[in-house]
């Protein structure tokens, strides 16, 4: 049985990624090997996005949400190379805090050239609800009514919370202290102050 026919077999006839059926090829996962699981079926989409990084779609990736518990390391390393790509973004980065990849295979997944996101200038900026860029030290003001997890509290419509700290790794949150209690606030409900 050759890799294809074993590849289209495992699948079900459908793009091991997103679920796509139609045409689809075989995707070797670097490094290269005639292994299996260490090859994927994918549509002609995904296959396109996966050779040419600057073509990602975020939005065509929502589908990793499924795809990233396949039982397939190849799939279990692609989906985790991608998210990891798009991290930047917010969605990405809950999605790799439930993925679980076991050492091997994260070994694997780690053993490439380092994604856009991983380059040292790539730096994640963080904007309030107005597109605004926020650092560390600004001050804010709420938007929004915010309930506060295991604070017991809502943090009310403008609350001014100064001395802000970004979260470095996700754009979408900033952290300050708001009735005496450091908390994280999603910089979409906050502005920020002049």
């Amino acid at each position: 049985m050759s890799l294809e026919q074993q590849l289209r077999e495992r699948s079900e006839g459908v793009c091991e990624l997103c679920a796509a059926g139609g045409e689809l090829s075989v995707y070797a996962v670097t490094p290269a090997s005639a292994d299996a699981d260490k090859n994927i079926l994918v549509c002609a989409t995904c296959a396109a996005q996966l050779t040419n990084a600057e073509t990602l779609d975020a939005n065509h990736w929502r589908c990793l949400n499924t795809s990233m518990w396949s039982t397939v390391p190849g799939v279990q390393v692609v989906a985790w190379r991608t998210l990891q790509s798009l991290r930047h973004l917010g969605w990405p980065q809950d999605l790799l805090d439930m993925l679980y990849l076991d050492d091997e295979t994260l070994a694997w997944a780690k053993a490439t050239e380092p994604t856009q996101a991983d380059t040292p200038d790539e730096k994640v900026i963080h904007k309030d609800s107005n597109g605004t860029v926020l650092q560390t030290g600004d001050t804010v003001v709420l938007i929004k009514d915010l309930d506060v997890k295991g604070g017991g509290f809502t943090a009310k419509r403008g609350t001014a919370v100064r001395g802000i700290t970004l979260v470095e790794d996700n754009a979408t949150q900033i952290e300050g202290k708001v009735n005496g209690q450091q908390i994280v606030i999603l910089t979409q409900y906050v502005k920020k102050s002049a």
